[in-house]
Order: structure tokens, then sequence, then C-alpha cells
């Protein structure tokens, strides 16, 4: 039901830019590099995938309540489509879609990638990894592009690109923590072919055979992110600074995964202030 009197679409944008700004995961969500037109409109696609993987991931709710809360949300997605908003972050969201041209598919694939965390806990090979990451993190790059009018397919290929290497490099990130919630990324015939086991896991061995896994995964990402830096030839201005710092954040993590040997089951690296001081210069020259 439409509620033009009670919700407000500043407001929606207002609180979603104030979600975004607490967020940091391995870069600032919306950050001064971030064209000021397009920053709330981007605050709004976090506010969404952000709530789709809380839904997913945290509090203590059991697998069909999990699923249950996604299922509702993806009906207030089909809702909000057509006119009808609940709420002032969906008459936000709303609003973004129309004016931007959004492609609703992205969001919708989101939401089957938060379902799929739910009850997918493990992967037999990287292909399948690869479609995970094809729902969960490829759709939030061509959602950006969409704010800055680029829909070539181009840069989508190299977008997707970045975005798979951003979520792998997150994974890699998030071993123990990960594998604390139930879950593995790495692929079970990689695990078995660097001789891997889940006893490992359990027992935080960060041995030869595991530092052999995260290595050739790492390796893997950065061809990934190397192959995606395309993506800026079609950029300009701020935004092309922002994906670059973007990238950058990515590549730093993977290097301070080295510096601690490998050791993602006992350590969980993350970006220093004068890191995010590198990077931005980095992005620049």
């Amino acid at each position: 039901m439409n509620k033009p009197d009670i919700l407000n679409i500043n407001v929606g944008y207002g609180k979603a830019l104030k979600l975004a700004k607490s967020h940091y995961e391995n870069f600032p969500v919306v950050s001064l590099l971030v064209p000021k037109d397009v920053r709330k409109h981007l605050a709004i696609i976090y506010w969404f995938a952000r709530t789709a993987d809380d839904f997913a991931d945290e509090g203590n709710y059991t697998e069909n309540e999990r699923l249950n809360n996604l299922n509702d949300f993806e009906y207030r997605l089909i809702e909000l489509l057509k006119g009808n908003h609940n709420s002032d972050f969906e008459i936000a969201l709303s609003n973004t879609i129309k004016t931007k041209k959004s492609s609703s598919e992205n969001l919708f694939n989101l939401i089957k990638a938060f379902k799929q965390d739910v009850t997918k806990k493990r992967h037999l090979n990287f292909d399948e990894v690869l479609y995970y990451c094809s729902n969960s993190a490829n759709p939030v790059g061509r959602l950006i592009l969409e704010l800055v009018k680029i829909k070539d397919e181009k840069a989508f290929y190299y977008s997707d690109k970045i975005c798979t290497a951003l979520q792998i490099t997150n994974f890699i990130q998030d071993t123990g923590i990960d594998f604390d919630k139930g879950r593995i990324y790495y692929p079970l015939d990689e695990m078995q072919k660097f001789g891997v086991t889940e006893k490992m896991f359990e027992l935080k061995e960060n041995n030869l055979n595991f530092k052999g896994l995260v290595e050739f995964s790492i390796d893997r990402t950065q061809q990934m992110f190397n192959e995606g830096k395309g993506l800026l030839n079609y950029l300009s201005g701020r935004i092309k600074f922002e994906i670059a710092a973007t990238i950058n954040g990515g590549e730093f993590i993977l290097n301070k995964i080295k510096e601690i040997n490998y050791d993602v089951l006992n350590f969980r690296p993350v970006l220093s202030k004068m890191d995010y001081i590198k990077l931005f210069l980095k992005s620049f020259f």
C-alpha cells in the first residue's frame, strides 16, 4: 500500500547514507571519491544488499526462519517495483531504480545468493564458487555502472572480474570466521588436490598444505584483479578513482595475507589507516 503522506524519500536516502558510512568492509562504501549525485543511490543499494545479508547471516535464527525472512524481503522488492512501499528505504530504492534505470534482475540475483548462503555450505569446484559470485558480487558492480550510465557489455565483463575477485578476497580473508559459521568457500576438489582436510580447519592448522591452497587462491584472485582493471578505461573522474581505490583495497588485503604467512585460520588481516592513505595515493598516481 502506498503511503506518500508518511514515507519520505530523503529520509530513506539519509538513513542509507548513515548506514553505508558506518561500514567500511575493505574500503569505504561511500567515500568522497564517489560523485556527489551518485552517493545516495549507491547508499540505498548498499542498504538493500546489507539488509539481505543480515537476514542470511546475523542473529540466532533457524535456516527456515532465515529463508522466510529473505522470501519476505524478495516479496517487498516485487511490491516496490509495482509502486507499493512500506518504508522510507523502499521508496528511496524505488526512486533509484526508476531514475537511474537500474536493472531489478541484479537485485533479485543478490537475494538468490543470500538464500544460497543459508542452504549451501560447501562448493564442489571453482565453477560453483564462480556461480555464487555471479549472484552475490557481480550484480553490485553492474548496478554501480548503471548509476553512472554505463551499460557496455565489455565493461560489465571487466566489472564482473573485479567483483568476483573482491568477493573471493573476502572469502580468503574471512576463512576462520566463515568456518565458525559452518561455511567453507574453498572448492572441495582443490582442497583434496592440496591435501587439505576439514580437520585442519577445526584445529586451525596453518601447515604447508593449507598454505599452498591459500597461496594458489590468492594468485588466481590477483589474476582476476589484473584482468578486471580494463574497466578503468571505461570510467572517468571521481568514479574512476573510487573503483581504482576499491581494487587497491582488495590487493592490499591479498598482500597482507601473504605477510601473515597465509594464516587466515588464526588471523583476519584488515587495512590500517596508513593502508587507506597508501591506497588512495596509489589510486591517483
